[in-house]
């Protein structure tokens, strides 16, 4: 779809937060009217916007890229729908993280949590977010990139079902694991969002409920009592069946490293012509990855797909297409800026361990946001079957609303 030429402008507030990228701060006003009127929001800069580049986290990606023609789908349809839009906000590099923190544009702020790293790749979309400057922002997910920072910032975001909303104009990562998402700081303007986004309607009857308990094994105690609180939650005001079950008959282990593998493959195949070709700087941690994912060979990933299948066949089962299984959606609480490498590490493999499970499976998962014993802010899931996106967000929001999670306060 090609957009019509729009004026530009600065920001009208300052970025207190250093969320947006330096090309990235410019307004495009709405398109139409709908029920986004009098929202603004902002972009992960992954997603194109007509007349501008896209940097996808990396200069060397915004110089070897001419201006988009065309909005993006998403952009143009929340456009239409009544939102503004306040510009590109920070990504790690080609969103091949989930920590948070970028070389060449720095690490935005977590005000939730000032002294702890947002999380990403959708760094700068749960900052501008968590800060109050935008309602809501777009973001991806392949790994984790919207589900860790919801929950590192207290916020409502998602993994959409894989292949549900377009991914056209926007800069892969892994397009086998690539989700399009969105973070919003109120549960009734991440609902709007939804509804939006996801057109048609889900009325399906839920009929029970799994706590994955390999899943929670995964995370910090902290999160125990607030996924009691959600199972609860389930059993009483919805009358649920909750039981209390494995992912799988696999170790969570090998479903991180069917994921690594996998997606490591598929994002060199993706992209291994244009590093090859300009050789851009990355950071040490994420060339570190990109040479690991070109040794990968198509067997290794022909049998880690072979993996995959099998697995995600056991948790759609296990789902099937009325039951929601309740999770923590990363391994513990925002990582202090101040951690050492060997910490973010192991607790990069435990979230990795916990997110893989729908990213193998391909299958949506929403975070609601509470804050922990500790003042912090604490994500835990639900997982839903393929499609159930939309009745996943309404049943999300309508018990964040009665266990008063973070963003559910009368606007």
């Amino acid at each position: 779809m090609t957009a019509a030429p729009v004026e530009l402008a600065v920001l009208p507030f300052e970025d207190t937060v250093g969320a947006w990228v330096p090309h990235g701060r410019f307004v495009v006003p709405p398109s139409g009217n709908g029920p986004l009127d009098g929202l603004n929001f902002a972009a992960k800069d992954l997603f194109d916007v007509a007349g501008q580049r896209t940097g996808a986290g990396n200069p060397a990606w915004l110089d070897t890229h001419d201006p988009a023609t065309e909005h993006c789908p998403l952009v143009a349809q929340l456009l239409a729908a009544g939102a503004q839009l306040y510009g590109k906000t920070v990504t790690d590099e080609l969103a091949y993280s989930i920590h948070g923190e970028n070389i060449h544009y720095g690490a935005p702020l977590n005000t939730r949590a000032p002294d702890r790293v947002t999380g990403g790749s959708s760094s700068g979309s749960a900052a501008a977010v968590a800060a109050g400057l935008v309602d809501f922002a777009l973001g991806t997910d392949t790994g984790g990139s919207t589900r860790v920072p919801g929950s590192y910032c207290g916020l409502w975001g998602l993994r959409t079902t894989h292949g549900r909303l377009s991914a056209k104009g926007v800069v892969p990562l892994s397009p086998m694991f690539d989700t399009m998402t969105w973070l919003a700081a109120h549960a009734s303007v991440f609902k709007r969002v939804g509804q939006t986004l996801l057109a048609g309607a889900d009325t399906r009857a839920w009929r029970g409920a799994v706590v994955l308990t390999d899943a929670c094994a995964q995370a910090d105690t902290v999160f125990a009592p607030l996924i009691d609180k959600v199972a609860d939650a389930l059993k009483g005001r919805f009358s649920l069946p909750v039981s209390h079950t494995l992912s799988s008959d696999t170790p969570l282990e090998i479903w991180r490293q069917t994921y690594i593998t996998l997606s490591a493959y598929d994002a060199w195949q993706t992209h291994k012509d244009w590093i090859t070709g300009t050789r851009p700087a990355f950071s040490p941690a994420i060339e570190g990855r990109w040479q690991a994912a070109a040794r990968i060979s198509t067997h290794t990933a022909q049998k880690a797909q072979a993996t995959q299948a099998s697995l995600r066949h056991q948790i759609r089962a296990l789902l099937g297409e009325d039951r929601i299984a309740i999770l923590p959606s990363a391994s513990s609480a925002a990582i202090a800026r101040t951690a050492a490498p060997n910490t973010v590490d192991t607790i990069r493999t435990n979230t990795f361990r916990i997110t893989s499970i729908a990213g193998l499976a391909g299958l949506p998962q929403v975070n609601i946001p509470f804050i922990d014993v500790n003042g912090l802010p604490a994500g835990v899931s639900l997982l839903g079957p393929a499609g159930s996106d939309l009745a996943l967000i309404s049943l999300a929001t309508e018990i964040g609303v009665q266990l008063g999670a973070v963003g559910t306060q009368v606007e």
